[in-house]
């Protein structure tokens, strides 16, 4: 059942500007899907060209820097994540001269850009890997090659082990060329790299540099935790155990994968390439280079990456607690316990922030998983945090999912089901449509007759341009939360959460300095009257509404009682003290 979420935010004239904060720090990070946000040749396909164009519509989001994923030249078996190259663009998005005007055009807007690296595999079509397929000196171990076995029942030649794909079937694939299997934890075009060779190492940490002198602010660490896998003195690997007899054998959660992801060693690679990152800084100058780290392990695996108190790891390993562990009935208490389960284990140190994702090109629609009319309560959730934000391109929208046919499917992780009934649960492609800019065809996406993929009808109601003209929407809620998240109480103020009227509310307060903002998130399923003013200390009598839920009804710069704040069901607002120099 849909929820509410009020916001309160109160806040006192600030004695004291944010200090000594880098440009990361607090900051608001947006995540485009290349193919998917502006086409500017009408191929159907998203460009460089076409990002570049949309840059400042990212800028007024309020955001610092944002991240793309894959844009290195590929076959695109799984459309960017298996690389050919990584020192070249993929044709479909444009050239390195216009990758080149790209960062130069968010350096005019103040926007740093981050690029997806994908380090533990590449393409079977990349050079190494034909070097390495046909043993050519100085590339044999590059990848993780093995003989297979015999079965003592069929006495037929089957793979060194009963690993699994993430995209179903056996992990190992045979080659004719080296009379080996080679090991590939995805799609059989992405043959997984061997971090044991320290020539490997170095030519992924050239790619680093390449980039980062280039202009690159930093980089987001694809799938980090399979980058090492558990071996045995003699060079061969183990099984892994049953975790779910119920799964089917061929999907990957019939396995419990504790010897091909959360090595020790995954961790060291994570600290090298943070010291890689800072010495790069040391020795070029410039801002900060930032390191992002994807991984759906527990929070204490997850958490790793920060550094092991010696040695320091990512800035951002990504809080996936949201996703990995709610739905549309989730409750308060739910929330505040994904919440707490990630601030509680973070190491107390000056330099560690805590992050907030509820999506991204992998999972289906934040609004369709968690529940539409929690859009802006979501999106508040996010912004009004302590740490780093990070959005979802079309989540500022509250977009939904795009159902697609069976025909329009081109997720290998779906295709591979070869089921065309339940093959939805499966696609990562309900999410990667087309960005809606507005109501013409494609959703002024594209030009062209045939995209990528389809972009649905969703677009003719929710779209940029529909809620820009709009008096209230979504987006220009979304706006008013970036802009208020500036002020120091979001930046570098405390955080206390607890729970309200019988659990059915969410609260938090933030504080620093005279600064005082309160959060309260409703998921009861009735109205809720919240006493702000004995839940809280130091909170004025009067609070003046600065943004709410679309469907609230209530009026920017009017004035409740915090001693009795009426939230609606499905309803978020955001309160304010008459102090903070806030425009209504």
């Amino acid at each position: 059942m849909t929820k509410i979420v009020i916001v309160l935010i109160i806040a006192a004239v600030c004695a004291v500007n944010c200090q000594d904060l880098d440009w990361w720090e607090g900051g608001n990070f947006y995540q485009i899907y290349p193919r998917s946000y502006m086409d500017s040749n009408g191929d159907g396909i998203g460009d460089l060209q076409g990002i570049k164009s949309k840059l400042a519509y990212v800028k007024g989001l309020g955001m610092d820097g944002v991240w793309l994923s894959p844009i290195y030249k590929s076959p695109q078996a799984d459309f960017g994540y298996d690389i050919s190259d990584y020192r070249d663009i993929n044709i479909e998005y444009g050239t390195l001269d216009d990758f080149n005007e790209l960062i130069a055009e968010c350096e005019r807007l103040q926007l740093k850009l981050i690029l997806d690296f994908v380090p533990n595999h590449t393409s079977d079509e990349h050079e190494w890997f034909l070097k390495s397929e046909r043993n050519v000196s100085g590339y044999e171990d590059y990848y993780i090659w093995r003989d297979g076995k015999i079965d003592p029942y069929t006495n037929l030649l089957v793979p060194p082990t009963n690993w699994l794909s993430f995209f179903r079937y056996s992990a190992w694939r045979w080659s004719n060329i080296r009379k080996q299997f080679y090991l590939h934890q995805f799609h059989y075009k992405q043959p997984d790299l061997n971090y044991r060779s320290a020539k490997l190492v170095q030519e992924m940490k050239d790619v680093l540099s390449y980039w980062m002198h280039k202009g690159v602010a930093g980089f987001r660490i694809d799938i980090i935790v399979c980058l090492f896998e558990t071996m045995y003195s003699d060079g061969s690997f183990p099984d892994e155990p049953i975790d779910n007899p119920n799964c089917d054998y061929n999907d990957p959660c019939y396995l419990n994968h504790i010897y091909t992801q959360d090595q020790n060693e995954t961790y060291d690679m994570a600290y090298q390439w943070r010291e890689l990152l800072d010495n790069f800084k040391i020795a070029n100058g410039g801002d900060t280079r930032i390191m992002m780290t994807e991984s759906y392990s527990s929070v204490e695996k997850a958490q790793r990456f920060y550094g092991d108190g010696d040695r320091k790891g990512s800035y951002v390993p990504f809080n996936f607690e949201i996703i990995k562990n709610l739905n549309q009935n989730s409750t308060a208490k739910d929330y505040k316990t994904v919440v707490d389960s990630w601030l509680d284990r973070m190491p107390k140190k000056t330099g560690i922030e805590a992050n907030w994702v509820i999506g991204n090109h992998d999972q289906h629609r934040a609004a369709s998983r968690l529940g539409v009319t929690r859009g802006d309560l979501l999106n508040i959730l996010v912004q009004t945090m302590p740490g780093i934000a990070i959005t979802y391109q079309g989540e500022e929208l509250v977009m939904t999912n795009v159902h697609l046919s069976w025909e329009d499917t081109v997720d290998p992780q779906a295709c591979n089901t070869h089921d065309p009934v339940n093959y939805e649960s499966s696609s990562r492609d309900p999410a990667r449509t087309p960005f809606p800019w507005d109501s013409t065809k494609n959703g002024g996406f594209s030009t062209a007759d045939v995209t990528w993929l389809p972009a649905g009808t969703n677009y003719q109601t929710v779209n940029v341009k529909l809620q820009e003209e709009a008096t209230n929407s979504h987006l220009k809620i979304f706006r008013r939360l970036t802009t208020i998240r500036k002020q120091p109480v979001f930046r570098q103020g405390t955080y206390t959460g607890i729970l309200l009227n019988n659990e059915n509310v969410f609260a938090y307060k933030r504080e620093y300095g005279d600064q005082v903002a309160v959060v309260l998130l409703n998921f009861g399923t009735s109205q809720q009257s919240v006493n702000v003013a004995s839940a809280f200390s130091g909170i004025p009598a009067q609070l003046k509404i600065y943004t709410s839920s679309l469907s609230s009804g209530m009026t920017n710069g009017a004035e409740v009682s915090s001693t009795n704040v009426n939230i609606g069901k499905d309803i978020g607002v955001v309160l304010l003290s008459s102090t903070v120099n806030a425009e209504y």
